[in-house]
Formats: structure tokens, C-alpha cells, sequence
């Protein structure tokens, strides 16, 4: 059914695109849901600036986002109870999601650094990322239940981090990645992965002040990444990103990002001596 959506979706977007006048009004609806990469968090303007604004303005969709700062899969389950939520779920023909980092985020972040760089022990993230796919099951259960026709767009995640954060960050965005791809095999044509982390990398340019969110230059690659995934799958019409406001990266004080580099230094140098201790007692 899903298939037979995109088809429609295609031909009404060609049609627009030679100014045929009876589908003028039937423009397809958008809608983001997630977290804060979702909501825009590394820019001041994020409702006008954020990638779903680019994507919606570019393809010239209706728009809605409901992604909230700090929200895990649990929370975006229960927001799909929200009744303005549903409404626009009920009307939307594509679904852009991003979420699963803040599983790890808001899970005692402290400990899994330490499990991970001091006792090289990544058993919670595997429970994290479990957990992860049975949420992210529910969640496409539940879109299902509402539209069983739109077409779910998840985005992979990236990682932001340089320094000695980066490799706990990375096992933490390979498991969840590594859960869409296997949601993605056991359920086919349910979602389309559109790959954010291997477009954003490892260019620090491409993330905010506070090395966790897309800068502007992240937020427009997003939306590239999305407008082609979604023109390869006949759902857009143009790949190339129409920036209607130009957006402010936040500015954030050098001592927040300080603070990050001190804690990985020190959970590096821990785990250091903790290898050695271990080392000797063996």
C-alpha cells in the first residue's frame, strides 16, 4: 500500500510540476517528528530555518512539526496521543522521524561513560539499543494504526563528537543504526532510511557550538539528504535545498564545550589506569 502512496504521491508532484491546475490544492503534507535535531535545537530561528522548513518549503508541501528537545523514543510514543498530533498524522502522506539519541543522552550518561571508557563494558548499550527497537517498533505500530498509507522517512544517526568522546559516541549511534537497518529488513517497505550520519560525518562544521546538534550548514545538509532520498523515491521535485530564511547558528559559551573535552579526558586517563591495574593483577 505503502508503494501505491509513493506512485500517487510521484505522479501528483509531476503533475504540479507542469502547472496542471486541478492538483494544485492537493499538496502532499509533511510531517517531522522527534527530537531536537528534528525541532532545529542548534539554531536560534528553528521553526523558519530548521531541515523539515527547508525540505517543506523546497518541494512546496504543507508542513507540520511536533519533534520536542530532549524526547526519547518513549516520549514520542506517548506523544502520538496527542490529539493535534494525531490529526496530523492522520492527514500526513510523508513522515520524516528523528529519534534514539536521546535514549542514550537521558540514560545515566555519566555511567555509560565510565562502563564504556574506563571498564571498555558496552552490555547497557546493547540493553539501550534493544530497548531502542522494540520502542521504534511501537512507534511505526502506531503511525500504522492512524495512516497506514504515509510514507515513514528515519534518519540514521550521526555522531558530533571529536576528541576522546568520539568512540563511546560512535558504539552508541552503530547500535541504533544498526537497529534501523535490521527494522528495516524484518519489516519491509514499512520505512525508508535516509542515511544523516554518513551525509553530516565528521566535519565539525557541520554541528553547533555545543557539539551535540546540526549547525546550519548540518540542518542544510539534512535537508538534502532527504529531498534526494525522497526524489529517488518519486516524492519530490527538486534535490537542491530553497533556503527561505537563512538561519543563526546558537551561540554557545566555550566553557560548555570545555567541560565535555575535561569529562573525556578524564574518563580517558581512568580507564587508562584502570587497563593497567587490571593489567597487573592478571
Amino acid at each position: 500500500m505503502k508503494k501505491f502512496i509513493a506512485i500517487v504521491l510521484s505522479l501528483v508532484m509531476c503533475l504540479c510540476a507542469v502547472g496542471v491546475s486541478a492538483f494544485a490544492a492537493d499538496k502532499p503534507f509533511y510531517l517531522v517528528l522527534g527530537d531536537s535535531i528534528a525541532y532545529g535545537s542548534g539554531l536560534t530561528n528553528a521553526p523558519e530555518a530548521c531541515y523539515g522548513k527547508i525540505v517543506a518549503d523546497t518541494n512546496g508541501y504543507e508542513y507540520a512539526n511536533h519533534a520536542v528537545p530532549g524526547h526519547t523514543t518513549t516520549n514520542l510514543i506517548n506523544r502520538l496521543s496527542d490529539p493535534e498530533v494525531i490529526a496530523d498524522l492522520e492527514k500526513a502522506d510523508i513522515i520524516s522521524i528523528s529519534i534514539g539519541g536521546n535514549d542514550f543522552l537521558m540514560n545515566n550518561l555519566i555511567d555509560l561513560m565510565f562502563d564504556a571508557m574506563v571498564k571498555n563494558d558496552y552490555t547497557t548499550f546493547d540493553s539501550i539499543a534493544e530497548n531502542f527497537y522494540s520502542n521504534f517498533s511501537t512507534i511505526v505500530d502506531i503511525i500504522n494504526e492512524h495512516n497506514e498509507d504515509a510514507v515513514i522517512l528515519m534518519q540514521t544517526l550521526y555522531n558530533p563528537q571529536s576528541g576522546y568522546l568520539r568512540a563511546p559516541y560512535q558504539q552508541a549511534a552503530d547500535r541504533l543504526n544498526s537497529a534501523i537497518e535490521r527494522f528495516a529488513t524484518e519489516n519491509p517497505d514499512e520505512i525508508i532510511i535516509v542515511d544523516v550520519g554518513t551525509a553530516l560525518g565528521d566535519d565539525l562544521a557541520n554541528f553547533a557550538g555545543d557539539e551535540i546538534h546540526p549547525s546550519v550548514k548540518g540542518n542544510e545538509i539534512i535537508a538534502q539528504t532527504i529531498l534526494s532520498t525522497l526524489y529517488d523515491n518519486g516524492l519530490g521535485k527538486s534535490v537542491q535545498p530553497i533556503i527561505s530564511v537563512q538561519g543563526e547558528n546558537i551561540d554557545i559559551p566555550e566553557t560548555f564545550t570545555m567541560f565535555l573535552d575535561i569529562c573525556g579526558f578524564i574518563f580517558h586517563f581512568a580507564g587508562t589506569i584502570y587497563s593497567f591495574i587490571l593489567g597487573i593483577s592478571l
